[in-house]
């Protein structure tokens, strides 16, 4: 036989064995295996966890030379865009796994991104397979299905990663009407000039449309006040998460040295005491009186009937086909292609998890530059409250239910139009640069997702045509 003919022939071996060989390290979890565990065998076989958790698990070769700075650079590139250990731990728990995780790993199992070539040309049996691929789009259906039901949506939207406002929650109706009188009373404030609603106006948006907020005497605040609208589907309040529901929101600004300027809630219980028309109407209520506890639940109470439902894109998800233009819907795909919907998720579209500002690019750097403004405190994001170093920079998603009428845009309020955001959250958090016609497109979509308060379309009085 000729040399050239046993070369091909050893080649031929070698590609068919190592076919044989990666075949066999990559078969998927058998059937017989409970779900969950199929997954987390995929996800483990996978290296998931040794660039997505704080205590990576490092292959053998981690401290050889070359190895070590591609490896450090992926962990902490890895790390700093996803932590999966809450997933791993709820999944070890049975209980929900948070809606964006699954998001993320949907989206990255649909696009094929993970594992890294560079890892799975080592790691042979990390490769995700289609099979693999189908075992995880098929347990992120059933977690939805289970705890994220999606019953308002027509069927071939009841998979998707965002749901429409119901038309009402759960509130008591006469604790809420307290807390309409309360939410719109100044008397909460040290000075008596600033109530809720000063900052959170009804009529604009739940918002002020001020970059920052104006506090008693004045005074300016270090973030952008984000709307009320829409709060209760929230997992926290508060751009950094200080606050684990709406009474404990409501309990915040009212003690505010900056904000409303309150010594503490005796200091105004002992105004509102003075009005003996209104603690009978609130003991009718809340026998035990007004207090700290009482007067934030009555504002929470109405807070909850803060919704906006059957906006257009709801009535879309719906079923309803006419309920936006060609345009919009093309808008729809393209959020979801550059990964919007996967941070923008749940019924709020947004508010469910902490994301880095400047996952792809320094934000910070790049505003010093433009504006020649330093870092703030009100930078720090969910670190001021965790002190975690991941946590720096990094802020409560917000939601984008009418969006179009809670501008400026940003935890810092440095955004003033829709565009400009829209094109900026591409650039900064996904690493893509978006054509003008994108830009229109899908900001055309954003304004679709204005809903409807008391029965009629929400507005801003703000703004004018």
């Amino acid at each position: 036989m000729k040399t050239g003919s046993k070369v091909i022939l050893v080649v031929i071996g070698i590609i068919v064995a190592g076919a044989i060989v990666y075949r066999a390290v990559n078969t998927a979890p058998p059937e017989s295996m409970p779900a969950d565990e199929r997954v987390v065998k995929i996800l483990d076989k996978g290296g998931c966890a040794e660039c997505h958790t704080a205590d990576p698990k490092l292959p053998f070769y981690a401290n050889w030379p070359i190895a070590k700075k591609v490896i450090t650079e992926d962990i902490v590139e890895g790390y700093k865009a996803f932590d999966i250990q809450p997933m791993l731990d709820a999944i070890a728990r049975g209980e929900a796994v948070n809606e964006v995780d699954l998001a993320k790993v949907e989206k990255t199992v649909l696009d094929g991104t993970m594992p890294l070539a560079k890892y799975y040309l080592i790691h042979w049996g990390s490769s995700l397979t289609k099979k693999k691929a189908d075992i995880l789009l098929e347990w992120i259906r059933a977690e939805r299905a289970q705890f994220y039901p999606n019953t308002l949506a027509a069927p071939e939207f009841a998979n998707e990663s965002v749901r429409p406002i119901p038309d009402a929650v759960e509130y008591d109706p006469a604790k809420a009407e307290l807390g309409k009188l309360l939410y719109h009373d100044t008397r909460l404030s040290a000075d008596g000039t600033v109530s809720c609603a000063t900052c959170h106006g009804i009529n604009t948006g739940g918002v002020d449309n001020l970059k920052y907020s104006e506090g008693i005497n004045g005074q300016l605040g270090g973030v952008n006040a984000p709307t009320v609208f829409n709060a209760v589907f929230n997992f926290v309040q508060f751009w950094d998460g200080r606050a684990a529901t709406l009474a404990d929101q409501a309990a915040g600004p009212p003690l505010n040295p900056v904000e409303m300027g309150c010594s503490s809630f005796d200091e105004i219980v002992a105004r509102l005491d003075k009005d003996k028309a209104f603690v009978k109407s609130f003991t009718a209520v809340y026998p035990e009186g007004l207090s700290q506890a009482t007067i934030t639940d009555a504002i929470a109470q109405y807070e909850r009937t803060l919704i906006t439902p059957n906006s257009p894109f709801d009535r879309y998800l719906k079923g309803d086909k006419e309920a936006l233009t060609a345009e919009e819907i093309r808008g729809y795909e393209l959020f979801k292609q550059n990964s919007c919907a996967t941070c923008h998720a749940g019924v709020n579209m947004g508010g469910q998890s902490y994301e880095l500002m400047g996952q792809r690019a320094d934000y910070f750097k790049d505003r010093e530059l433009q504006e020649r403004s330093g870092l703030t405190d009100g930078d720090n994001g969910r670190w001021a409250q965790t002190g975690i170093e991941r946590d720096r920079f990094r802020f409560r998603t917000p939601g984008l239910r009418n969006v179009a009428l809670t501008y400026p845009y940003y935890h810092d309020g440095s955004v003033k139009t829709l565009e400009e955001a829209v094109r900026m959250m591409a650039k900064y958090q996904v690493g893509t640069e978006l054509s003008d016609e994108e830009v229109a497109t899908i900001t055309a979509y954003l304004k679709t997702l204005t809903g409807e308060y008391e029965g009629k379309p929400l507005v801003n009085d703000n703004m004018t045509e």
